[in-house]
């Protein structure tokens, strides 16, 4: 009998754009062949063009690593459209006031619309060319009335790529037991609605998420996520280095270092291959 054929996933690194050291992690992976995939924040601290230049390059060196806009909407960064709002001390509300102001209905969509519309555009002066998937940092793309705006804009301004939703494909059981997860499950039902009324495609299914306080096994995740994961599934990472811009903006740090090593260690390879599983 012939074996089972490998799945095709898409292991995307998050994050490029943040710090020099999440940069080079990343940069780092894809060389060796161990992601096929990363999402570029417009608005971070460490974009520009020697930047884009040194990811274009070693991605067209990789057999396939797409590349995409991490829409940002969240503090501590700041909107590139004027009078954005909701806002406070000039930068984005913090992920927590940004949901629950969509849950209660408090957002303009429209405005969503214009501030993910200008960081389509940046991401095209910078690339050339429009991205092939859009996601959003700490998952804001799927919140209430951001899914809105946020899908009227990659309607109009990239209408090839894909986007992130971020719901699994796991036993209902195993999904009460992660209650980060659960709630993306249940934001992502109301965006892949969303997004196949507008005729988007998406990922059919996502892994991930867990809990970043506290220390955790990488590899022992790695291999959970993998798990039931379907052909073209999605799972996310956030390797990096730590550096002083990464401590100034972001609560996760030496986990990055963490998830680097294990993805660029030699058990990785081991796995996707224990797991019949190949990135796309």
């Amino acid at each position: 009998m012939s074996e089972a054929p490998h799945r095709r996933i898409w292991l995307c690194a998050d994050d490029y754009g943040l710090s020099p050291g999440v940069n080079r992690a990343i940069r780092d992976l894809i060389a060796r062949g161990r992601l096929n995939a990363t999402s570029v924040m417009t608005v971070g601290a460490a974009i520009g063009r020697d930047e884009v230049t040194e990811l274009t390059k070693v991605a067209a060196d990789s057999p396939r690593c797409a590349i995409g806009l991490h829409v940002t909407l969240t503090a501590p960064f700041r909107p590139l459209t004027m009078h954005f709002r909701p806002a406070e001390g000039g930068m984005f509300l913090p992920f927590p006031k940004l949901l629950r102001a969509g849950l209660l209905r408090r957002l303009d969509p429209e405005m969503i619309r214009a501030e993910v519309a200008v960081q389509l555009a940046a991401f095209g002066e910078l690339f050339g060319r429009a991205p092939d998937f859009v996601d959003g940092h700490q998952h804001a793309q799927l919140y209430p009335q951001v899914r809105e705006g946020f899908l009227a804009a990659v309607k109009e301004a990239a209408p090839s790529a894909w986007v992130r939703q971020g719901g699994r494909n796991a036993p209902l059981m195993q999904r009460l037991g992660a209650p980060k997860a659960l709630l993306l499950d249940v934001l992502s039902a109301q965006f892949r609605r969303h997004a196949a009324r507008a005729a988007i495609t998406f990922n059919p299914a996502f892994a991930g998420a867990y809990d970043f306080t506290k220390a955790a096994d990488f590899g022992s995740l790695m291999d959970g996520f993998l798990d039931a994961l379907p052909e073209h599934g999605l799972v996310m990472c956030h390797p990096g280095f730590v550096d002083d811009v990464l401590i100034e903006l972001d609560p996760l740090t030496v986990q990055r270092e963490h998830e680097h090593a294990y993805l660029a260690g030699e058990q990785f390879p081991g796995l996707l291959e224990r797991r019949k599983v190949t990135l796309a």
